[in-house]
């Protein structure tokens, strides 16, 4: 039944194979069942409901990925979109975390419309690689400011904005050690290094941080203080127009990213060749249902995971990996207890190596075209000084729409990148920054 339903034979894999890779892509991902209770508990939403929304959301996303397209693609919260969520637009700009939600649902039918109506790959291509690149290195300095100061390493000045905090406190010591700890295993290339190193700090919490144990199972935390919390009315009040398109925006270059990339390196994926069953097309309507489904429920954009490479470098090529994904996650929802003694400081060694992972694309940029790469600057630079993934953008998007047209090639800018200076533009214009 098994082989029939996912096309095992024809994929050239095997059940244990399959279960094998899940495995596998569950342990290098785990760690968003600790991380995101974490960041969006900051904004105020109680963390054992988020604890549940994440499981359930990442469970279901994963499993619809898997049986709906077939492929061994896990779905959970996505990181950086939970930063923007907390830090930006709840603590930032003072907006409740409903309203924030359903700014959520409504970039996430935003997301399903496209995808439908066949806009998604077209409006990707219109974006600039150069902006691309840069909305992933800015999201990455803005997540390595976060941890930083989540472990207290660094903190606020009224003289020079910010400067390092007590680096003797047991904290700071703690989530360096941690931090050291994820590189060398990820080096070593030892599975789940992420959540051995979040793991590594809490255990030392105990010793050291004043950390008390509160038990290991329980039965699920209600989901009910966030099920169907999502304000839409409150999320199209005025002001939220750039919250809305800058959600859209990072899952649309994120989700169709990461299902792109782990797809051709799965070998699913050739271009030049028909797909199958339009296993693809598939696959980027589960991920846009997911992110609806994850406001509902109550938590932040959830997106396609890089780490279900990880998967595929072990042989998963169908859904049954995906759904192997999806089971994992659904027995997390019963320890609950040790995901609430996890501390901030353990899960900022997570943020600041994932940080650092997404600086890599810096490379991509066309440092010898100054109408590229200045945009790609000031969009990276803007997310972290001005404390907003929003900003950052917006000026991005502006200044190569303006410089472009300065240097007379204005013929180079595709319509798409036109209409997006044009909303940024007008929102700080009328409304303001």
């Amino acid at each position: 039944m098994l082989d029939k339903l996912f096309k095992l034979s024809e994929n050239n894999t095997t059940i244990r194979t399959e279960m094998m890779a899940g495995l596998t892509t569950f342990l290098t991902m785990v760690y968003i069942i600790f991380v995101n209770p974490s960041i969006l508990g900051d904004a105020g939403m109680p963390k054992e409901s988020v604890f549940a929304a994440t499981c359930l959301v990442a469970a279901g996303g994963t499993a619809i990925m898997g049986l709906y397209a077939n492929y061994p693609i896990a779905m959970a919260p996505g990181m950086g979109l939970n930063a923007y969520f907390a830090y930006a637009v709840v603590l930032g700009m003072g907006i409740p975390w409903q309203a924030a939600l359903g700014a959520v649902f409504i970039s996430g039918c935003l997301f399903i419309l496209v995808t439908l109506v066949g806009l998604r790959a077209m409006i990707v291509d219109g974006i600039p690689r150069s902006m691309r690149v840069a909305i992933t290195v800015g999201l990455g300095m803005f997540l390595a400011l976060i941890a930083l100061k989540n472990a207290g390493i660094v903190v606020a000045s009224e003289a020079t904005l910010v400067k390092a905090g007590d680096l003797h406190a047991p904290a700071a010591i703690m989530a360096v050690v941690g931090f050291f700890a994820i590189v060398a295993l990820d080096r070593l290339r030892v599975r789940g290094a992420i959540l051995i190193g979040i793991v590594l700090v809490t255990v030392l919490s105990f010793f050291f941080g004043g950390n008390t144990y509160q038990g290991l199972f329980s039965l699920p935390p209600s989901i009910e203080p966030t099920l169907f919390q999502l304000d839409i009315p409150g999320a199209l009040a005025a002001g939220i127009l750039n919250v809305v398109l800058v959600f859209f925006l990072v899952e649309l270059f994120d989700a169709t990213g990461t299902l792109m990339g782990v797809a051709r390196r799965a070998g699913l994926l050739v271009e030049g060749r028909p797909d199958p069953g339009d296993r693809m097309g598939k696959a980027l309507l589960a991920d846009s249902g997911a992110i609806v489904a994850g406001s509902v429920l109550g938590t932040s954009s959830t997106t396609a995971y890089l780490e279900s490479a990880s998967g595929v470098q072990a042989g998963g090529r169908t859904g049954l990996t995906a759904l192997t994904v999806a089971a994992l996650f659904l027995a997390c929802l019963f320890i609950a207890p040790l995901a609430a003694v996890v501390p901030p400081y353990a899960t900022a060694p997570a943020l600041l190596f994932v940080a650092c992972l997404m600086l890599s694309d810096l490379g991509d940029v066309e440092w010898g075209d100054s109408t590229e790469s200045i945009p790609a600057a000031v969009t990276a630079l803007g997310m972290p000084f001005t404390y907003s993934i929003a900003e950052g953008i917006a000026f991005g998007f502006i200044s190569y729409a303006v410089l472009k047209l300065l240097t007379g090639r204005a013929r180079e800018v595709r319509p798409v990148v036109w209409v997006i200076a044009a909303l940024f533009a007008f929102k700080i214009v009328y409304v303001g920054a």
